[in-house]
């Protein structure tokens, strides 16, 4: 399973079912699971671990060094979950000292060809980066987050579950969760009623985020009058709290 040109360090651990191709470089302290399957031409760097049926493929560099000017070669690591795949030329990069020193990926994410995700950034589940779509350092990404082709985040970005970026999107701001947003610098400009239908939310709760959407977002009513409307609406639903709480807890403000 193993070709006779891969490069494996001693101290790292791959299961027995793990297929690495030729060429390709795995450097020391890394771990890979079960029914991985590495094509030829990848780098692994040190202190990786690798989940099970993860799918990397051909000249990507999995858990390189931060591009950032304040690592200074501090001991810090990347942590992928399972089901991922990553496609040609993906670049994953490790965590910093002076950020929560490691880099987590959930499972059944899907980042297409030249996608770049930075150091200390967290990315839940199901999410779509597409083709060149690029994170900052500590962006953090919800679960079913789909991000456009040439989608650009700014560091510290906080884009919540469900949100969905067009093509060519610069995201300097949170994404409030189950929004659409698009443009340079981004706008959100409506709930994303098509993927949430599609992901089987009730009826009864897009609408209450269509109406939250329109309260928090679009109008220019004040964060007080806003909070006190929401709870006259009476809203009981954990999609609609969820929304709510994202706004109140945003440090970098909200995508309007």
């Amino acid at each position: 399973m193993i070709h006779k040109t891969a490069i494996i360090h001693p101290s790292s651990e791959l299961d027995s079912s793990v297929h690495v191709g030729a060429y390709s470089i795995i450097e020391e302290n890394v771990r890979i699971n079960k029914d991985t399957k590495i094509e030829p031409h990848v780098i692994i760097k040190k202190n990786t671990t690798v989940g099970c049926s993860n799918k990397i493929y051909q000249f990507s560099s999995i858990g390189e060094i931060p591009q950032d000017l304040k690592f200074h070669g501090e001991e810090s690591e990347l942590i992928i979950s399972d089901n991922n795949t990553f496609r040609e030329f993906c670049t994953i990069n490790r965590g910093t000292e002076a950020g929560i020193n490691k880099t987590v990926i959930g499972s059944n994410n899907l980042f297409m060809s030249y996608t770049h995700v930075a150091h200390d950034c967290i990315i839940k589940d199901h999410c779509i980066l597409s083709n060149a779509a690029s994170l900052a350092g500590h962006v953090e990404l919800g679960h079913h987050v789909s991000l456009g082709g040439f989608t650009l985040v700014h560091q510290f970005c906080n884009i919540g579950d469900y949100a969905f970026s067009g093509l060519g999107t610069v995201i300097s701001r949170d994404v409030t969760p189950f929004t659409l947003v698009a443009g340079n610098h981004a706008r959100a400009y409506k709930i994303n009623t098509t993927g949430l239908k599609r992901s089987g939310l009730a009826d009864e709760v897009i609408h209450s985020l269509e109406k939250l959407f329109k309260l928090f977002i679009k109008s220019k009513t004040s964060r007080d009058d806003c909070i006190k409307r929401y709870n006259d609406l009476k809203i009981n639903n954990e999609e609609s709290k969820y929304f709510v709480d994202f706004i109140l807890k945003s440090k970098r403000g909200i995508t309007r």
